[in-house]
């Protein structure tokens, strides 16, 4: 029996399946294809993001460096407002890469990370958690102490042991068109309906289109953003988005982390970072012959991230403004800003109000 089993190895996933095997547990992880396919989300990440990568991938990943964003009322065209720092606060990356580069991580720490393996039914027995896993020799059962859930947004894990889903999903559309663009600023729309639209330069890759909208609306919307811009995708992706954790993610025996979680910045749906933190205090917090450590986790991750959840999803209010209000509130920020793009709290930092008097 395993003291760990890990459902999706995605970047939350195989984090925690590092930082674990890392201190000796017995830790498997199942992925139900390749890892890192089909791409789930976009690949622009703060600079944050490195701490959590091997030094040596950091130069392979990265495809581009950007320094800001130039914020549209309207659509392709429009006038925009420029948001900007002197220095690079986020990179374009290989998002596929990513997700191998930390999967190869975690085996070599010892995690034993099974790909082609789909996890069918997650059952909490009274001393273990028994799963029914569906893999290249036909159907197992396997048991672990403890389970964590890291299977995204329409989470199997979160259902079997009934758990509650995010508060709100949102679903996203990707396409990309390979003339290579290596411009520093995102553009980023504020007209889909209580979301956004963005382009973003991606280097020698070329340029990422992206939107997201309540389910139901993104597609027809994505389709009149590329027109507008003038360009046509032959690859595409799409998936939802989780806006906002519930009330609980953890059961006696299972924990859920990252987008399972929904612990996502509400302002821009990103989670990679916030499932990463995560990711560390659920190791931390865990002892797999303890159930009650889950409580430790639900505390550790809530006080990390729950401030800057709530402040994300005040500053995402300000996407659904009248227009002259928005166009208000970005003349006042535009120009160079002291604002980090994972933290709404360092609206209210020094280096902000710096900017903002400069």
């Amino acid at each position: 029996m395993n003291e760990f089993a890990v459902v999706g190895a995605g970047p939350a996933g195989t984090r925690f399946a590092r930082r674990v095997a890392d201190r000796g547990a017995d830790v498997v992880v199942f992925e139900q294809g390749r890892v890192g396919e089909p791409l789930a989300c976009s690949g622009h990440v703060s600079v944050d993001l490195w701490p959590y990568v091997p030094d040596s991938a950091r130069e392979r990943l990265t495809q581009n460096e950007i320094a800001g964003a130039r914020f549209h009322t309207r659509g392709p065209g429009s006038d925009a407002y420029r948001l900007h720092k002197d220095r690079p606060v986020s990179n374009v990356i290989d998002r596929v890469g990513l997700d191998r580069t930390l999967a190869e991580a975690a085996r070599e720490t010892g995690a034993d990370v099974r790909e082609g393996h789909t996890v069918l039914d997650v059952t909490e027995r009274p001393d273990h958690v028994a799963l029914t896993v569906r893999g290249p020799d036909g159907v197992e059962t396997h048991r672990a102490r403890m389970v964590a859930g890291c299977d995204g947004p329409t989470s199997r894990v979160r259902d079997a042991v009934g758990l509650p889903e995010p508060e709100e999903f949102v679903h996203g559309v990707l396409g990309f068109d390979d003339e290579p663009d290596d411009g520093d600023l995102v553009d980023v729309h504020l007209t889909p309906p209580t979301f956004f639209a963005w382009r973003i330069p991606r280097g020698a890759a070329g340029a990422e289109y992206g939107l997201a909208a309540p389910p139901g609306e993104s597609v027809d919307r994505f389709e009149a953003f590329l027109e507008g811009y003038g360009v046509e995708t032959d690859r595409r992706f799409s998936g939802l988005i989780p806006i906002g954790p519930p009330e609980t993610v953890s059961a006696r025996r299972t924990v859920l982390i990252g987008d399972a979680a929904g612990q996502t910045k509400p302002f821009t749906g990103g989670g990679i970072r916030y499932g990463l933190r995560a990711a560390d205090h659920a190791a931390e917090a865990l002892d797999p012959r303890d159930p009650s450590t889950t409580a430790a986790y639900e505390r550790a991750w809530r006080e990390d991230l729950a401030t800057e959840i709530r402040l994300g999803k005040l500053l995402r209010t300000c996407y659904s403004l009248p227009e002259p209000l928005q166009r208000l509130g970005l003349s006042a920020f535009e120009g160079e800003i002291g604002v980090h793009m994972d933290r709404p709290s360092t609206l209210l930092s020094r280096e902000q109000l710096r900017a903002l008097v400069s």
